[in-house]
């Protein structure tokens, strides 16, 4: 006599195999949708942390300003809207700092002409506008710097740039200016960066201390016999 299968033992296994099909379909998916928004998550943040990285190398390396109306290689620290040579647009900062990279293409100082600033999106319907990273290299030739354009990040609805005098932040400085007060480099610079698209969404913070100071506007008296 030949032993099978009856008809409910066939309906119980094949309803089981489903289930279990079905436990390990939605376990597959989650896991493709968990990997899909990390891989998100980690494109999104780079860009994030390469501008914060080269923010923090360039204001560290700030140089401090010769004198009032700056120098060749040392021409003064900006930060504001103010206007750069051989840039378009209105910059956020402007600072002469030592991260030049030095080659055989490049054989100049590593001091280098490091401006950011927004600029208008080449994409169709973006959202925000464009941080750029702007570098003149030759800061030595008779002709206007060559201005070299990096891009940093997409979708930014504002960058701001704060100097710490001690006491309080200031929105606006200018160690080029022989009639203000800021003619040494601050203590420290606050960069606010706000992303569009999500008003709710906290601001990039970055605050870098200044190792450099050149000067100071006290004022030493010596007396004698």
């Amino acid at each position: 006599m030949i032993s099978g299968f009856t008809l409910i033992e066939l309906i119980l296994a094949i309803g089981v195999a489903a289930i279990v099909l079905v436990a390990a379909n939605a376990v597959l998916f989650g896991a493709l949708r968990l990997r899909a928004a990390t891989a998100d998550a980690v494109d999104a943040n780079t860009p994030v942390d390469a501008t914060v990285a080269f923010l923090k190398r360039d204001l560290a390396g700030a140089m401090p300003p010769t004198n009032a109306t700056g120098g060749i290689l040392s021409g003064g620290f900006r930060a504001g809207t103010i206007s750069s040579v051989g840039i378009g647009e209105p910059v956020a900062v402007e600072m002469f700092t030592t991260t030049g990279a030095l080659g055989e293409s490049k054989p100049w100082s590593e001091i280098q002409r490091v401006s950011y600033e927004l600029k208008m999106s080449a994409t169709k319907d973006a959202v925000g506008r464009d941080l750029y990273r702007s570098v003149s290299r030759n800061l030595l030739t008779l002709n206007s710097p060559e201005v070299e354009d990096q891009l940093m990040l997409t979708g930014v609805a504002s960058v701001k740039f704060s100097g710490y005098d001690g006491t309080q932040w200031q929105d606006a400085w200018d160690t080029t200016d022989a009639t203000g007060v800021n003619t040494n480099l601050p203590w420290a610079v606050r960069v606010e960066i706000k992303m569009a698209g999500n008003a709710n969404a906290q601001p990039i913070q970055v605050v870098v201390p200044m190792v450099s100071q050149s000067r100071t506007n006290m004022v030493f008296a010596s007396g004698g016999n």
